[in-house]
C-alpha cells in the first residue's frame, strides 16, 4: 500500500501504537518510583481527575528516578537530589494509545545527563494521555497548568526560568509550548521531538508549539506526512531526509507494526539521543524546500553568519547570530542507525550537448563505503547539479566511477562529460573540489578514478 493511503487507517493502526513502542517491567530495585501504567477501567475512573506525577533522575538517583514535588525540597527525612544551581531538564511524553509507560524515557534521561550535569524532572501524565487521541488532545492544557503550578514553586526556591528546557515528544511537545506560553516565552528552551501534527497543524499558534514559546525553541521532524507537524514550530525547524520518510523504516504494509506505523514517528527521538553523546554532528542547511535542497541550490549557513545549527544541547543549537532568526526550515541526511551521521556531497556535472537523453550511474567509493547516484540527462540541458551523502568526509574518498546505464531496448550513445566535480557542504575546512574532467562513458564500460588524498584534520 503506497505510503500516501496511511491517513485512511491511522485511527485503526494507532490503536496498536504503544504496543510496539514498549513496555518497562514496574518498579525496580529497592522500590524506586516509575511511570504509571493504567487499564481502560482505571482509565474511565480517573478521567474525572487528571494525575499527572513528576519524577527526578539526576547523576546522583541516575538508576533509581525519586518522587519529586516542590514540597519534596523540604523533606527533611528523605532530602532531595534537586539542585536549584543546576539547569533543569523536563520530559514530557505523548499519546499513549494503550495506556503503557513510555520505555524510552529512562533512556533518554541517561542521555541527558551523560551530556550535562543536570535536574531531570520526569512529567508523568499516563493517565490523560491514553486510549482516546481527541481526549488526551483535550487534556494537554491542563497538564501543562499543573506543571506551570510547579514551575512556579520552583522560581521560588531560586530556580530561574531560562534554566528550564523542555523536551516534548509528539503531542508532549504541545504541552511543553502551553507551558512556554503560560509564561509568556521566558522558559529557556523546547525542544519538540517530531510535535504531534493531527488536530494541530491548523491550530492557531496559542493552541500549539511554536517560536514565542520559549526564548530558544528548535525542533526535529522525521514523520510530516503522519503522526508528526509539517509545518515550521520554532526558531529552527530540523527536517530530517525531508521530514517524511526516514531510512530504514519500512514501507509495506506487511512490514511489522513498528517499522509501517511509527519508525519514522519515533526517529526523532533516537536521533536526538544520539546527538546527546556528541559523537559526530547533525548539522541542519537553511532552505525553502527540500526539493531545493536535493538540487544543490542550498549550500551554506549564511543567514547564521555561517554557523551551521546542531541537534542537540549545545546553547541554541550553537547560533551564534542575535536574534535567533524564526522558523528556518533546516535539511539534512542521515541514515538509518545510530549515529545517523552521514556527509552532504554536491555533484556537479557538465555534459556535451546529448541528441537524446541518457542515464549516468556515478558511484564514489571509501573502502567498503559505497554511495550510488543516478542523473538523467537531457537534451536541453549540460550542466546537472544534486546533492548525495556519503559516509565519510570528501577528503576519505578513494575513487569515483562512472558507468552509462543507458536504455534496455535501444542502443545509448557515448556520454562525453565535460567535467565531474564533487565538494562537500557545508565546507569545514574550505577543501577545494575534486574534479576530473574530459570524460567518454562507453555503455558497458564503466569508467573510474582513484582519487590520493590526505585528511588535514
Amino acid at each position: 500500500m503506497p505510503r500516501g493511503h496511511k491517513p485512511v487507517l491511522i485511527w485503526v493502526l494507532v490503536f496498536f501504537t504503544s504496543l510496539v513502542l514498549g513496555t518497562e517491567d514496574g518498579p525496580t530495585g529497592g522500590g524506586c518510583p516509575d511511570l504509571n501504567n493504567t487499564t481502560w477501567l482505571e482509565y474511565r475512573q480517573q478521567r474525572v481527575k487528571l494525575q499527572v506525577q513528576y519524577l527526578l533522575l539526576t547523576r546522583g538517583n541516575v538508576d533509581c528516578a525519586q518522587a519529586f514535588t516542590h514540597e519534596s525540597l523540604r523533606d527533611a527525612q528523605q532530602p532531595s537530589y534537586f539542585n536549584a544551581s543546576r539547569p533543569t531538564k523536563v520530559i514530557v511524553h505523548g499519546y499513549r494509545t494503550i495506556g503503557s509507560k513510555p520505555s524510552w524515557v529512562k533512556q533518554l534521561a541517561r542521555a541527558l545527563l551523560g551530556a550535562e550535569d543536570v535536574n531531570v524532572v520526569v512529567v508523568d501524565w499516563v493517565y490523560g494521555a491514553s486510549f482516546a487521541y481527541n481526549l488526551a488532545v483535550e487534556n494537554y492544557k491542563e497538564v501543562a497548568l499543573q506543571i506551570s503550578v510547579l514551575i512556579n514553586q520552583l522560581h521560588k526556591h531560586g530556580c530561574k526560568l531560562e534554566s528550564f528546557h523542555f523536551i516534548g515528544v509528539s503531542l508532549g511537545a504541545h504541552v511543553a509550548g502551553f507551558v512556554g506560553t503560560l509564561f509568556q516565552g521566558k522558559i529557556g528552551r523546547i525542544t519538540g521531538l517530531d510535535p504531534a501534527g493531527p488536530m494541530f497543524k491548523g491550530a492557531d499558534t496559542y493552541d500549539r508549539l511554536d517560536s514565542s514559546d520559549a526564548q530558544f525553541v528548535d525542533a526535529i521532524h522525521t514523520d510530516s506526512d503522519y503522526f508528526g507537524i509539517s509545518i515550521p514550530v520554532g526558531h529552527v525547524d530540523f527536517f530530517l531526509n525531508g521530514g517524511k520518510d526516514q531510512t530504514g523504516c519500512a514501507r509495506s504494509r506487511f512490514a511489522s507494526m513498528y517499522g509501517y506505523v511509527i519508525c519514522d514517528h519515533m526517529r526523532a527521538l533516537h536521533v536526538y539521543m544520539s546527538a546527546l553523546n556528541g559523537s559526530c554532528p547533525l548539522m541542519g542547511i537553511p532552505c525553502s524546500s527540500y526539493e531545493d535542497f536535493l538540487k544543490g541550490l542550498c549550500l551554506d549557513c549564511d543567514v547564521f553568519r555561517g554557523t551551521c545549527p546542531t541537534i542537540g544541547l549545545s546553547p541554541n543549537s550553537g547560533i551564534t547570530v542575535s536574534p535567533v532568526p524564526k522558523e528556518q526550515k533546516l535539511f539534512l541526511l542521515t541514515t538509518s542507525s545510530p549515529p545517523f551521521c552521514l556527509r552532504h556531497i554536491l555533484l556537479q556535472v557538465e555534459v556535451s550537448p546529448l541528441d537524446k537523453s541518457a542515464e549516468v550511474e556515478v558511484t564514489l567509493t571509501t573502502e567498503n563505503l559505497g554511495t550510488e547516484q543516478r542523473l538523467r540527462l537531457h537534451t536541453g540541458t549540460t550542466v546537472y547539479r544534486t546533492v548525495l551523502s556519503h559516509p565519510v568526509a570528501l577528503c576519505e574518498i578513494d575513487s569515483i566511477e562512472l558507468k552509462n546505464t543507458g536504455a534496455r531496448f535501444y542502443r545509448q550513445a557515448d556520454v562525453h562529460l565535460k567535467s565531474v566535480c564533487l565538494s562537500e557542504f557545508p565546507s569545514l575546512r574550505r577543501e577545494e573540489p575534486l574534479c576530473v574532467n574530459n570524460i567518454n562513458v562507453r555503455r558497458g564500460a564503466p569508467w573510474s578514478h582513484d582519487f590520493v588524498q590526505v585528511c588535514a584534520f
